[in-house]
C-alpha cells in the first residue's frame, strides 16, 4: 500500500506517518504540504490512498480532491478535516472521497478507516453518520447554501472571510466579471443581499 499525506502541517504530517507504520501493508509514505505538491506526486507514481486535509494555503480540500479524482480515479482519497460539520463531509462523498475523519480522530479509528478504503469501502466515523442522518431528516432553512454548487459554495467561503472580487478572481484563474457573477447568483439561491450578511450566516452555521 502507497499512501500520500497532503496537509501544510510539518508536525501533523509526521504525526499521521508514526500511526500509519503500524500497518503492514504500507510500503511507502509520500508527503506534500500543498495541492500542487501532492498532484506532482500523483503525476510521478501511482498511490493507493490519499489522505488529504480540506483547509490547504494554495487550493482548498474539496477543489484538490475533484481534480485527484478526475485525473487518478484509482487513487482513494480519505479527508481529514478540522471541521466536523456534515455538509463538508457530504460534499466530499459527493465529490468522490472515500472517508472523511475530523482531526481529532483517535489513532484506532484512522487505522480502521485506512484498511476500509484500501479494500474499497467508505467511512465516517459513528457520530458524524448519525448527524448525517439527522440533517437529511430535518429540512431546515439553514441548509440553502446546500443548493449551491461546489464552485459557489467555494466563493461563498472565500467572500464571507472578506476576500474581494479580484483576489478570488486571481486565485481561481477567473475574471472579476465571473465572479461578479457567481456572486449574483449566490446572492439569489441564498436570498441575501450584502456579503456581511452571506458572513453571518456562514459563522452562524460554522463553515468558517
Amino acid at each position: 500500500m502507497k499512501i500520500l499525506i497532503c496537509d501544510d502541517h510539518k508536525i501533523v504530517r509526521e504525526g499521521l506517518r508514526q500511526i500509519l507504520q503500524q500497518l503492514e501493508e504500507v510500503a511507502l509514505i509520500a508527503e506534500a504540504g500543498n495541492g500542487n505538491e501532492a498532484c506532482a506526486i500523483l503525476k510521478d507514481m501511482c498511490i493507493d490512498i490519499m489522505l488529504l486535509d480540506i483547509s490547504l494555503p494554495d487550493k482548498n480540500g474539496l477543489e484538490v480532491l475533484q481534480s485527484v479524482k478526475e485525473k487518478w480515479p484509482s487513487t482513494n482519497v480519505l479527508m481529514l478535516s478540522m471541521h466536523p460539520q456534515e455538509q463538508y463531509a457530504i460534499r466530499a462523498l459527493k465529490l468522490g472521497a472515500s472517508g472523511y475523519l475530523t482531526k481529532d480522530t483517535a489513532s484506532e479509528e484512522l487505522l480502521l478507516a485506512v484498511k476500509k478504503v484500501s479494500a474499497g469501502g467508505k467511512y465516517i466515523s459513528q457520530s458524524l453518520a448519525e448527524n448525517m442522518a439527522i440533517q437529511f431528516d430535518q429540512k431546515k432553512q439553514r441548509q440553502k447554501h446546500e443548493l449551491l454548487s461546489q464552485r459557489e459554495f467555494e466563493i461563498m467561503i472565500q467572500l464571507a472571510n472578506g476576500k474581494s472580487l479580484h483576489e478570488i478572481g486571481n486565485e481561481l484563474c477567473i475574471s472579476d466579471k465571473t465572479v461578479s457573477t457567481y456572486r449574483s447568483r449566490i446572492m439569489e439561491k441564498m436570498e441575501l443581499n450584502k456579503n456581511t450578511e452571506l458572513a453571518r450566516y456562514c459563522l452562524e452555521n460554522e463553515l468558517i
